[in-house]
């Protein structure tokens, strides 16, 4: 069982970054694949980075390639979530996720993930 924490979101002016993190209280998080998603009011949740359990593999949808990237320490169970050229879209509740799986496949859908944290809120305004 993995019990994700995130931490590292706040209100930032456009053109800022920040850098989120998602920790397991469990110590366990470094034997499964990750991602962060990402949901706006009255929107659906989607994702915005995927890795794969070794961070060998990566994946960003276009919206975000270039601006965001996503990491792990798997000494320190944590993945990471730097967030560059922050824009107003970007602004929304973000979520750490990781997938029940022990292979070193990249999952990017939602369904894919079985263990989520509470969400931490990033707020892009000028």
């Amino acid at each position: 069982q993995v019990q994700l924490l995130e931490s590292g979101g706040g209100l930032v002016q456009p053109g800022d970054s920040l850098r989120l993190s998602c920790a397991d209280s469990r110590s366990t998080l470094n034997r499964y694949p990750a991602a962060w998603f990402r949901q706006a009011p009255g929107k659906e949740r989607r994702l915005v980075a995927a890795i794969n359990r070794s961070g060998g593999s990566t994946y960003y949808p276009d919206s975000v390639k270039g601006r965001f990237t996503i990491s792990r320490d798997n000494v320190k169970n944590t993945v990471y979530l730097q967030m560059n050229t922050l824009k107003p879209e970007d602004t929304a509740v973000y979520f750490c996720a990781a997938s029940n799986s022990s292979t070193l496949f990249l999952y990017t859908k939602l369904y894919e993930f079985d263990w989520w944290g509470q969400g931490t809120q990033v707020t892009v305004s000028s």
